[in-house]
């Protein structure tokens, strides 16, 4: 048998800060979190050769923020 090569991967910590938040919008909208993070997409960068997030997916968690904060801003002037 031939020897398997394993390739250990790790996460930049842009991408564990991005786990957090995800965490955390899953417990303030009661979402479940596993929604979440199959959404999130990662590649591996060979300088630092860790997992970050792709460009693609950054800009579109940034916008997924800022349409909540427009929506809670929202929320909040019809209660008032």
């Amino acid at each position: 048998m031939g020897e398997s090569k394993s390739s250990d991967m790790r996460f930049n910590d842009e991408v564990i800060g991005q786990i957090a938040k995800l965490v955390q919008l899953a417990i303030l909208t009661g979402t479940d979190i596993v929604d979440n993070l199959r959404m999130m997409h990662v590649s591996f960068d060979d300088e630092t050769e860790t997992l970050v997030l792709s460009d693609e997916y950054r800009q579109l968690a940034e916008e997924q923020v800022e349409k909540l904060m427009e929506e809670i801003a929202a929320f909040q002037s019809e209660q008032e």
